[in-house]
């Protein structure tokens, strides 16, 4: 009776085994089949991750494309505004040449008269300094005839000698020269008033003259009336004597014709 008990009892053990073996191999199942899928879901995420990223990055870089164009154009609007200015510069300065090229066709007729002006104004002027002044209308002449120099500058240097011609009318000066009187050389300390006067003494103080521009030669004075006015006047010009009144003989002015 005992044998029996046992095979019966062994036998739902066997099958409860079985079945248990089966649901693990299902759970498993399930559960790889889930890990797949998570996995897959996983895969998936990242591919939208990574397609959303790509957008993201192309939108941004999109803007910037955006950013550019707009900042090109912008430039683009500058440097065209700067275009049209450089063309209105360029067509002043066209003109300005053009002008530049008028003028020194006009110029230099002016400046050649002007030399020659001044060279007859030194010829009939008193003779003072007469070879420093004709020395420099030669240079002035020389410089006028040279193709190299441009009219500026022969210009700016007939309005210099102008202007030297100028301030000798405001000076006063002395110097020593040998001059010409009754045909005879004699060498004498010669005192210029500017250009009202222009009178000369001896070194002796013996012989005291004056330049007379109508008769254009130098004619004695009274050396009792200017003998030491005039000598005064020479140290007061090479500043030996202190500034001071001096009497000198000054011609009348002549009548306007």
């Amino acid at each position: 009776m005992k044998g029996p008990i046992r095979l019966i009892t062994a036998l739902p053990l066997a099958l409860l085994f079985s079945a248990g073996a089966v649901h693990a191999q299902a759970l498993d199942s399930v559960v790889k089949e889930g890990e797949a899928k998570a996995q897959e879901g996983r895969a998936s995420q990242k591919k939208i991750d990574s397609i959303v990223d790509a957008q993201q990055e192309r939108l941004i870089t999109y803007r910037a494309l955006l950013k550019q164009v707009e900042g090109l154009e912008q430039y683009n609007e500058q440097l065209t505004t700067q275009i049209s200015g450089q063309q209105a510069l360029i067509e002043r300065f066209d003109a300005s040449i053009k002008q530049v090229a008028t003028i020194e066709r006009q110029m230099q007729p002016l400046i050649t008269r002007m030399s020659e002006s001044l060279a007859d104004f030194v010829d009939l002027d008193r003779p003072f300094h007469v070879a420093e002044r004709q020395e420099r209308i030669a240079h002035l002449n020389d410089t006028l005839a040279k193709a190299d120099i441009d009219v500026a500058e022969k210009f700016r240097q007939v309005i210099e000698a102008y202007q030297i011609e100028t301030e000798y009318g405001r000076k006063i000066d002395t110097y020593q020269d040998i001059i010409q009187i009754d045909g005879q050389d004699l060498e004498v300390d010669v005192l210029r008033f500017g250009r009202i006067a222009l009178v000369a003494q001896s070194k002796d103080t013996s012989t005291t003259v004056v330049w007379n521009t109508q008769t254009e030669a130098w004619e004695p004075l009274d050396a009792g009336d200017y003998r030491n006015s005039v000598r005064r006047g020479i140290l007061m010009a090479s500043k030996q004597a202190s500034i001071d009144v001096v009497t000198l003989p000054i011609a009348a002015p002549e009548a306007a014709e």
